[in-house]
């Protein structure tokens, strides 16, 4: 392994979040740590509430820490002002959700472009790289389609397509198959990994599913807001 391919890419140093719940306190994280190196496929399991989306979220720069360190390709996110932080979202990570979240009133290209042309690539250029990308989910025939018209599998490899548009240093996937039956599941888990892969990209996943985790070369489970290997 290169040099570059074993540099840590994401760094977690105990992580606390806690909630306020009326008079109860909800510590969801308890000092959580993580190492993951670029190109890593990286899949976290565990229990409905053990905290796997928060630490997601985290992560991500969708949440603050209440405690702890980010550091991501060389830069400290979680003291970040909103502003940094923000571009820290459009540019160094691709998100994928359970719900994939795209416009209703844009076409399957249109949704996949539209992040590449708001970080300020031009509007051929994003088009170009957005019909390429949904060639490699094998949506071709499908890119004039509206949400609407597509099926949940369909919309979930959209949402895969345009995670990567950015080229992001890491690609993080909320329970991305959590709404697909067992055949859709396993083909848009085969293609986020595949395309993560062959883009040397950073992939962190959040899964109840174990055969959508067992794709994943690197395995942790989140406990009662503890992490094990």
């Amino acid at each position: 392994m290169s040099e570059t391919e074993d540099a840590v890419i994401l760094q977690a140093e105990n992580i606390v979040k806690d909630y306020i719940s009326g008079d109860e306190t909800l510590h969801i994280l308890k000092g959580v740590s993580l190492t993951i190196h670029r190109g890593d496929a990286v899949a976290v399991s565990g229990q409905s509430g053990s905290g796997k989306s928060t630490l997601l979220n985290i992560l991500g720069g969708l949440d603050r820490t209440d405690s702890g360190s980010v550091v991501v390709g060389g830069t400290e996110i979680t003291g970040l002002p909103e502003r940094l932080l923000s571009e820290y979202r459009s540019r160094r990570v691709g998100f994928i959700f359970q719900f994939h979240y795209l416009l209703k009133d844009f076409t399957a290209l249109e949704n996949v472009m539209l992040p590449a042309y708001i970080a300020g690539m031009k509007k051929k250029d994003a088009l170009e790289k957005a019909r390429a990308l949904l060639s490699d989910v094998n949506l071709d025939d499908r890119i004039s389609h509206f949400p609407s018209q597509l099926s949940g599998g369909e919309r979930q490899r959209v949402a895969v397509a345009r995670s990567m548009v950015n080229d992001p240093d890491v690609i993080l996937a909320d329970e991305p198959t959590g709404n697909l039956d067992s055949d859709n599941s396993a083909l848009v888990a085969e293609l986020l990994y595949a395309e993560a892969m062959k883009r040397g990209k950073t992939l962190i996943v959040v899964t109840h599913d174990e055969k959508v985790a067992s794709r994943a070369a690197i395995r942790y489970t989140l406990e009662k807001g503890v992490l094990a290997g």
